[in-house]
């Protein structure tokens, strides 16, 4: 009791219910891609996983298409955005979504890439209908490799078909199971009725929820970018080139998805990797609707290159960096590490990056057990005194309780204040 007694009084007394502090910032690098989920990754609002834009961004440029997105994916920010949140219909971009979870298969262990999926006469005519096809063979096998890269690269939808069929067992199943997985991402205004794009009754998306599905492929499969970054495949001795334009144009492009049907018009998803100063910076660009193959690659390119050009990166804390130390009450240790266990960045219109601070906000009193990577606070980030964006702080200590003795006592010290 003496030694509990001892070390609960030198605990710092009078609790605040909310504490702020503002932090130094320096400009740096934006370091990686903001950290892999799980694949079964609870549900969250897609517009609570990228901050919106303020009135303090710069204009982007015009871009001639029925709705657009431009996502900063390493600070989590979007950039630019039109008509984010019209439905429409997603053409080819909904081989993302199956695109997600045959990698979702490969990584269970469900599938294997030199396993051989027997291709049905159902893949075999969905591959007649429209342009996109791999000319995959009726009753034949065909290894799951080849199916991917005719899904990818090709935009096969036979090749599509015969995937979903492998992942699913039927392809009305492999739907139910993307609607499912789109529910899990917090996708409001997406459904699919297949999984290659056709035009269908209530097959719809918005710009805002594929850039979503396009996110969380990258980062929670970030082994599918080499599919997306090939510049054409052979196969049946029929090379097919990738119709991103961009791959070809712009060394930094290295994928995503291109997509047309007569009523989504042209449509293509766009990434793009440049260096910053000791690290890298990756960009996202949804682009829905534009009049060619050519207009939406000069549309996507325009977005990006404002994106990556009308921006300072600031680098406010490594990954496990402590933000500040929190006193905590119940547990086997006094105080926890505050911070996140990825880096904390923010992109500001240029030549603002000293303009920057940040304040940490907590609900008080925290309460032991914590988990490693509990949210336990939020970091909000001002650029020239107003909001420019929030972050969940974590713990980066788990405090496990403390016993009955160390429990009652604090119990008491926290009824008297």
């Amino acid at each position: 009791m003496t030694a509990s007694r001892s070390r609960r009084n030198a605990l710092t007394l009078g609790l605040r219910a909310t504490v702020s502090f503002v932090a130094a910032v320096a400009v740096g690098a934006s370091g990686a891609l903001w950290p892999a989920a799980a694949a079964h990754a609870q549900a969250a609002s897609p517009a609570a996983l990228f901050a919106e834009p303020t009135a303090a961004m710069p204009q982007p440029p015009e871009v001639a298409a029925r709705a657009f997105i431009l996502q900063d994916l390493s600070s989590r920010q979007t950039l630019a955005a039109r008509n984010a949140d019209q439905q429409v219909e997603p053409a080819s971009l909904t081989k993302l979504m199956t695109a997600y979870l045959v990698f979702q298969a490969l990584q269970s262990g469900k599938l294997s890439l030199t396993q051989d999926l027997p291709v049905s006469e159902r893949a075999w005519r969905t591959g007649m209908t429209g342009a996109s096809r791999s000319f995959i063979n009726i009753n034949s096998r065909v290894k799951v490799d080849d199916l991917i890269k005719g899904m990818i690269v090709q935009s096969g939808n036979d090749a599509t078909v015969a995937l979903a069929e492998g992942v699913g067992g039927t392809v009305e199943v492999f739907v139910e199971m993307m609607n499912r997985q789109a529910q899990v991402f917090g996708l409001k205004g997406t459904h699919f009725a297949n999984p290659e794009g056709l035009t269908a009754p209530g097959h719809v998306s918005t710009a805002r929820e594929l850039s979503i599905i396009a996110t969380r492929l990258i980062s929670d499969f970030p082994n599918s970018l080499p599919y997306y970054s090939m510049k054409e495949f052979t196969f049946n001795g029929i090379k097919q080139g990738n119709r991103n334009l961009l791959l070809f144009r712009d060394p930094t492009v290295d994928g995503l998805k291109t997509g047309y049907t007569d009523n989504a018009g042209y449509c293509l998803i766009s990434t793009s990797r440049r260096p910053t100063a000791g690290g890298e910076r990756r960009l996202l660009s949804v682009v829905l609707g534009a009049a060619s193959p050519e207009a939406r690659a000069n549309e996507s390119q325009k977005l990006l290159n404002w994106g990556h050009s009308a921006f300072d990166v600031v680098k406010l804390f490594d990954a496990n960096q402590p933000v500040t130390t929190a006193q905590v009450w119940k547990g086997q240790a006094n105080t926890a590490r505050l911070g996140r266990t990825a880096p904390v960045v923010v992109v500001v219109p240029r030549g603002q990056g000293g303009a920057v601070k940040t304040a940490v906000t907590r609900n008080d009193p925290l309460m032991a057990p914590l988990a490693k990577g509990q949210t336990v606070g939020s970091l909000q980030v001002t650029l020239n005194g107003q909001p420019w964006q929030t972050l969940p702080l974590q713990s980066l200590d788990a405090v496990p309780s403390a016993g009955w003795v160390g429990r009652l006592w604090d119990a008491i010290r926290l009824s008297i204040k």
